[in-house]
């Protein structure tokens, strides 16, 4: 993998953290004021699928390390 492409993983990987820890303090916010809990339930869900891009491309980023 080239130092572009992995500058740019990291850059991809910055970008979904903050936008997981976005959606984190939204929810937060939401439980505080007594939103709709299917609004809440629908952005959890979304957050999740920000984690799971996250894991997925953290995944590939590591080396394979044969034990």
């Amino acid at each position: 993998m080239s130092d572009q492409e992995q500058a740019e993983l990291r850059l991809q990987l910055a970008r979904l953290k903050q936008e997981h820890a976005d959606f984190d303090a939204a929810i937060d916010a939401m439980n505080q004021t007594g939103c709709d809990a299917l609004r809440i339930q629908r952005m959890k869900k979304k957050k999740l699928v920000i984690k799971d891009k996250i894991s997925q491309l953290e995944d590939g980023t590591l080396p394979d390390i044969i034990a």
